[in-house]
């Protein structure tokens, strides 16, 4: 029905696809040798002998009569645990017990270490030399014994990590404090904590062929699409590269249209904000090692809300909402308005301030263009400076830059104040927006309406508008309209689009997202705050 049309980026010629030999690709898939030597030999060749690959052989057994090895990566492995529940379970506490008579080669000496001894709650069996190397690289411990062919598992990671802390990109004056952090189960045991329901599903895939990161996907099901939950799978299967370093390397990889400067992905780092997702049928996808967690299917108007509005009184977050959709056209298109009227439609500036303008032009060497132009690609460079520099100067430094720098143009005679104010108004209704990649596109296309502004005047901003909307209608994520619920037009989910209704009036969930199980709350009578009646 042609609903997830999407062209296909893998291809023959695409750098995504995998270089590595056939070679090394056939070594590391062979199976466990039942000689502890030889497997031993062959992990530190293809380690290439690291320092930070600990191989450890013991003896265990009645009369130390067998053979084993413990690997393990240091700084990934938990030594304290590696310690006290294996090394001594295998080396001290069984002396003078049962189990001491069993440790003898038999055919389940694995079964017996494994479930006798081993005082570690998940471990896993293992047969081949791929699932060792990634066990092995991803912090778990490996246990082999000489003369048997399968190996243990033994899950105990433990790395340095930052914990906890407050959101630094998506900041609220209201509500949660809390932010996602690079560890995935930490950032899944944090949406778990605000959705306490079995039908919130989890199902995890590795990506990349050397970085071997955990991509998980995250939604509730019987509200979710199904249909989006298996495009979803279908894009991230689809995926053959050699690394995932950030979240931002899926993001390009999966989303529907990598030409349009408007992302049709969302990414947060609040788990408050993806349980909201996910409660109105969207999809999580974290990505191990990334603090932002990825949300689609995207809308526009979805980038004008804030977790802050469904905790604020909603005729406050009505108002707040508004002035977002108003700062962003202020800042899409007063630039390109103001050269626009200086230079072609100057009977509709008040005659007053059309001769201060005039006054203020007297010696400036420059067109209106040129000199707005100047003046925003300085406005960016401070910017980019202001984030690159470190925090402590970087704020500093963008405002004394921004201070010095225009006053000084201005009285030099190089530009005149009206374009000052005009670009600072400019710049600070960027940042009104809730989302950083959303005001990235406005900055982009900013430049293209002064463009046309000052080859056709207001005709050729109204001719930019057109195309800008055009192109955003064309726009699908995963299968969903991108402009709607206003293109195509749904009366029903406009509660919550440029104004957001009371909580109580807030019956259904966005319908062309979710297709079933469209009702979240009980019906407006039962719901609706009644006054104390005497």
């Amino acid at each position: 029905m042609g609903f997830f049309n999407r062209k296909n980026k893998i291809d023959s010629n695409s750098y995504y696809l995998t270089t590595k030999a056939p070679s090394e690709v056939e070594e590391k898939g062979d199976l466990l040798n039942s000689s502890l030597k030889d497997n031993l030999e062959k992990i530190i060749n293809i380690l290439g002998e690291s320092s930070d690959i600990v191989i450890r052989e013991i003896q265990i057994g009645k009369n130390n009569s067998v053979k084993a090895g413990i690997i393990y990566t240091s700084g990934l492995t938990d030594t304290t645990s590696l310690q006290n529940f294996i090394m001594e379970s295998m080396m001290l506490d069984i002396q003078g017990t049962n189990v001491t008579q069993k440790l003898v080669p038999e055919p389940n000496l694995i079964e017996v270490i494994k479930n006798s001894v081993m005082t570690v709650a998940d471990i896993k069996d293992l047969t081949d030399f791929e699932g060792l190397f990634n066990s092995l690289l991803s912090g778990d411990t490996i246990f082999l014994v000489d003369g048997y062919t399968k190996g243990l598992v033994i899950d105990n990671k433990h790395w340095e990590e930052r914990g906890v802390t407050e959101p630094a990109a998506q900041t609220v004056v209201r509500g949660s404090r809390e932010a996602f952090s690079e560890n995935i189960r930490t950032n899944t045991a944090l949406i778990r904590r605000k959705i306490k329901d079995p039908n919130l599903w989890l199902e995890t895939k590795v990506i990349g062929t050397y970085t071997k990161t955990n991509v998980a996907i995250m939604y509730i099901n019987g509200i979710v699409n199904e249909e989006i939950v298996k495009e979803v799978h279908i894009r991230l299967d689809r995926i053959d590269i050699d690394g995932i370093l950030e979240g931002g390397n899926i993001e390009e990889l999966i989303e529907d249209s990598t030409n349009s400067p408007f992302p049709t992905v969302s990414n947060t780092e609040r788990p408050d904000a993806v349980a909201g997702s996910l409660l109105e049928g969207r999809i999580a996808i974290l990505i191990d090692g990334s603090p932002f967690v990825l949300v689609v299917p995207t809308l526009f108007v979805q980038f004008f809300q804030s977790p802050e509005d469904y905790y604020q009184r909603p005729y406050i977050a009505s108002l707040i909402r508004l002035l977002r959709f108003v700062s962003y056209a202020i800042a899409l298109l007063t630039p390109a308005l103001f050269i626009a009227l200086t230079t072609y439609h100057q009977e509709m500036i008040p005659t007053a301030f059309l001769m201060n303008l005039a006054a203020q032009r007297e010696g400036v060497p420059f067109p209106a263009f040129v000199e707005t132009v100047i003046v925003e690609v300085t406005f960016e460079i401070l910017r980019e400076a202001g984030v690159r520099m470190p925090r402590s100067i970087g704020p500093t430094m963008s405002i004394v830059g921004a201070f010095v720098l225009g006053t000084a143009a201005v009285e030099a005679g190089t530009i005149t104040a009206a374009t000052v104010i005009v670009v600072s108004v400019t710049a600070i209704a960027t940042y009104v927006t809730p989302s950083y990649d959303i005001s990235i596109a406005v900055r982009m296309l900013r430049f293209f309406l002064i463009a046309l502004a000052a080859s056709f005047g207001l005709f050729g901003i109204i001719v930019g508008l057109l195309a800008i909307i055009l192109h955003l209608c064309s726009l699908r994520s995963f299968g969903i309209p991108y402009m709607s619920p206003l293109a195509p037009f749904n009366a029903s989910d406009q509660k919550d689009t440029y104004i957001r209704l009371p909580l109580w009036k807030m019956i259904t969930r966005p319908r062309l997202i979710s297709q079933k199980n469209i009702v979240r709350q009980q019906v407006p009578s039962s719901a609706k705050p009644e006054a104390n009646k005497e």
